[in-house]
């Protein structure tokens, strides 16, 4: 196994059900972190820029977005809060070191919390908790905290993902403290969390390259971009790599452009190293789950195993003898 870690860099994936305050939260994190201009107007829902997202005010496509604190570059990866949306939640997982769960403090942890939860911790990613909505006049703190300390009991699949921190946090007033007695104005408790207890990514940047595809788009300009982690090596604009697709196949392509988050906003960079989320373009006919390798060490990474869609549809013509 890689033992280099990249210090500079936290994957961070966020965990919430519907309506607990998870892109409230990630909106405060990106308001504080400077991300926008002093001048700048910002909404709401920030991450949410799906027209179905906003209009439910729910996530449904996971997306990416990096802030800056004390010179570590966090990796922020919003998650659906739904297992209808199964396949969004494993490709992202694979993306992230650590995760935040978040809890409402009314509410406490919900099925789909659990569902999501369960293949974050599957996939050995390391946990945080956030009970956040605490100005609520009925939240009921203690009581979340032990619900969520049993459901750890019931997921966790090693000792050591029992020993988790716990934040208290107002997302809607923008403030953490991991002490409820303690004084708080924003999220640097919070912040500082993140930095302490997520680990930095495994990866050396001098290894030959291999990126595994957990995502991608399409630029009308650049045609199909492919989003992923880099596992090892060094993304560099203009090298040959090879795609190695699930079946196997291997053909050659150029890197026509290389792209890192920053902010809210995908930054055209010359090379990016072991550890961060990139998106790459000029690799052609990329599916999820293929490999992005070395020319000369093609070797695929193991791909992701998508789960079945939870409701399925078949629309026929009607064939019954009443029809018409």
């Amino acid at each position: 196994m890689e033992t280099r870690r990249n210090p500079g860099i936290r994957n961070l994936a966020i965990i919430a059900h519907v309506d607990h305050g998870k892109t409230t939260l990630v909106d405060a994190l990106l308001k504080q972190s400077s991300v926008f201009r002093a001048n700048q107007q910002v909404g709401e829902l920030i991450m949410d820029t799906n027209p179905l997202e906003r209009e439910r005010g729910i996530t449904i496509l996971a997306k990416n977005a990096s802030i800056t604190y004390k010179g570590v570059k966090i990796n922020i990866i919003d998650t659906p809060g739904h297992a209808d949306f199964s396949g969004e939640v494993e490709r992202i997982m694979n993306m992230a070191d650590g995760c935040l769960l978040l809890v409402d403090a009314v509410d406490g942890p919900m099925p789909q919390t659990t569902y999501v939860l369960r293949q974050a911790l599957s996939q050995n990613v390391t946990p945080m908790v956030v009970i956040n909505k605490i100005d609520r006049p009925e939240a009921r703190v203690p009581e979340v905290v032990e619900m969520v300390q049993d459901l750890f009991l019931e997921l966790a699949t090693e000792p050591e993902q029992l020993d988790f921190p716990i934040l208290y946090t107002s997302a809607r007033y923008g403030y953490a403290t991991m002490d409820l007695a303690t004084p708080r104005q924003d999220m640097q408790a919070l912040f500082d969390a993140i930095l302490e207890f997520i680990p930095a990514p495994l990866g050396d940047p001098e290894a030959p390259l291999q990126l595994l595809v957990a995502a991608l788009d399409y630029d009308n300009y650049l045609g199909q971009v492919a989003i992923g982690r880099l596992f090892r090596g060094t993304a560099r604009l203009g090298d040959q790599v090879a795609l190695v697709s699930r079946d196997g196949q291997v053909s050659s392509h150029k890197l026509q452009r290389v792209f890192v988050f920053r902010g809210l906003e995908r930054v055209e960079v010359e090379e990016a190293v072991a550890g961060d989320i990139v998106a790459l373009t000029g690799v052609e006919n990329v599916a999820i789950g293929d490999t992005v390798a070395a020319v000369d060490q093609a070797e695929a990474l193991p791909t992701i195993e998508i789960e079945e869609p939870t409701v399925k549809m078949t629309f026929g013509a009607n064939t019954s003898p009443l029809m018409g």
